[in-house]
């Protein structure tokens, strides 16, 4: 079912909408659309659209936030397995064919001050980082019920862009001033363009991807939270929020645990995927922060391999009452793995719209939309 962008706004700040989405936030990973097809599914099935997924519309506000005219892309060497380019930054990246969506950065453009400076100006402010014909075009979408969605560089994530993760968490002891000077150069240019955004488009959604967490936990820790990213965070978040967007949302996969009340703090009210696999658990995460974080994800993909009654008992305790009242958009917590048989997967949507009360699939609905934004 599409949504309104009011009524997705609705759910994400626990307001008066009918019912809790029902989603596919990310799509299967490489390689599975083959075993499916050898499994006997449809070509709706493979596209997603026979599950009848819940979704709303999604429009970009026409503000360009991160590197801003970087290098030409240039492929430096291409096999059946790989190829290997120059990004806009300068790194050296390879991308393994049929296994992988992001390439792999085989080395890093920043170590220090000076090395910062060349690349700086890749991130300060420009006029024309703003396309004002995108702009005119959210408008008019959002007219229409889309969600118009701002993002923004991670305060983590574009520093492990820049100089490779163990340098970024080393840098936060040893080279703090570059630390400071890197984001500060960012939130300078994010207030810069949405200051102009938001001058003519309310934007409904700022989003910004970090995914700075694995199994045990995250690279950083409440204190560098607070002393680095905080300030670039509050700055831009009070800035949005006095111009009408209603969600923060911050995109990280791991455990989170240790951080959530400093992404609190700096202003985040929404969180997604919430893996389970990595110790998160969406009630548990509720039941501690009630209405202060509203989620998306967080039901373990991997449950999905195994047998009908382990797939409900795990849809039945994510799905409970306390989760259907506000503030959840329900789906798997990252892409379909391979190994996820089409009848799990097939089950895991009928189970799930039994749960939250809706009619059994019957083809005559369809639709999908990727809800990772």
């Amino acid at each position: 079912m599409q949504f309104h962008r009011e009524q997705y706004i609705d759910i994400m700040t626990f307001g008066a909408a009918p019912r809790q989405m029902f989603v596919e936030l990310f799509g299967p990973l490489v390689g599975l659309e083959q075993e499916w097809r050898a499994q006997g599914a449809s070509q709706a099935e493979l596209d997603m659209v026979a599950f009848d997924w819940d979704y709303v519309p999604v429009v970009t506000c026409g503000g360009s936030t991160g590197v801003f005219r970087g290098n030409p892309v240039r492929t430096l060497e291409e096999t059946p397995e790989y190829v290997i380019q120059r990004d806009e930054l300068g790194r050296t990246v390879k991308m393994c064919k049929g296994t992988a969506t992001i390439p792999l950065p085989l080395d890093f453009p920043v170590t220090d001050f000076e090395s910062w400076l060349q690349v700086r100006p890749l991130f300060e402010f420009h006029e024309d980082r703003i396309d004002w014909d995108q702009v005119e075009l959210a408008r008019r979408s959002r007219s229409e019920g889309a969600l118009v969605v701002a993002s923004i560089p991670g305060g983590f994530d574009i520093v492990r862009e820049l100089m490779g993760e163990e340098n970024a968490c080393l840098s936060y002891y040893l080279q703090p001033e570059l630390m400071h000077d890197i984001l500060n150069t960012i939130a300078a240019t994010v207030v810069g363009v949405l200051e102009r955004v938001t001058d003519v488009l309310r934007v409904d959604q700022l989003s910004a991807h970090e995914d700075l967490a694995g199994k045990s936990g995250p690279l950083i820790g409440p204190k560098q939270l607070r002393e680095f990213v905080a300030p670039y965070y509050r700055r831009v978040w009070d800035l949005m929020s006095s111009r009408g967007t209603r969600i923060f949302d911050v995109d990280s996969d791991g455990n989170v645990d240790a951080l959530l009340a400093a992404f609190i703090e700096c202003g985040v009210n929404s969180f997604h995927p919430m893996e389970p696999a990595a110790g998160m658990d969406i009630v548990a995460v509720r039941q501690e922060y009630g209405q202060q974080l509203a989620m998306r994800g967080g039901i373990d993909k991997f449950v999905l391999r195994q047998d009908g009654e382990t797939i409900r008992r795990e849809l039945e305790y994510k799905m409970q009452p306390l989760m259907q009242a506000g503030g959840t958009v329900f789906g798997l917590d990252h892409r379909i793995p391979n190994g996820t048989p089409l009848v799990g997967y097939r089950g895991y949507v009928e189970i799930g719209r039994e749960i939250l009360g809706l009619p059994p699939l019957d083809g005559t609905r369809s639709g999908w939309g990727r809800m990772a934004f």
